[in-house]
């Protein structure tokens, strides 16, 4: 398993409740793939920077998921596919952004550092 980010923009002049019942779908199938603590962050309604689609203005969502890399192709897949989604932008989080890191490495106490020195 592997931490996604999957940063959504819909087409903001959807419904609410349109907006939130596809992104339940998006994290229900996720959660189907086997992927682990499946977060949906709404960010609202945001002007965007240029226009996408002749639209000035985007609904922002940030999915966050621990997932192998099958599952997120797919997802991306379906995003790529779905007529209400402008733009959409997968990231693999490095681990220490994620709030895990690596294992330290082991000491080695076998060798003696000798403290003795030659003579001048």
């Amino acid at each position: 398993m592997r931490p996604y980010e999957v940063m959504v923009i819909f087409d903001a002049s959807q419904e609410d409740d349109a907006i939130r019942s596809r992104v339940q779908h998006y994290t229900e199938q996720l959660n189907a793939a086997g992927a682990k603590s499946v977060k949906a962050d709404s960010w609202g309604k945001r002007r965007l920077a240029y226009p996408l689609r002749h639209r000035n203005e985007g609904y922002y969502v940030v999915i966050e998921a621990n997932a192998e890399p099958s599952a997120i192709a797919d997802l991306s897949r379906a995003l790529e596919l779905a007529d209400e989604v402008l733009r959409h932008k997968v990231i693999r989080l490095p681990d220490r952004a994620a709030g895990r890191s690596r294992p330290a490495a082991p000491v080695d106490h076998t060798t003696e550092v000798s403290t003795e020195t030659k003579g001048a």
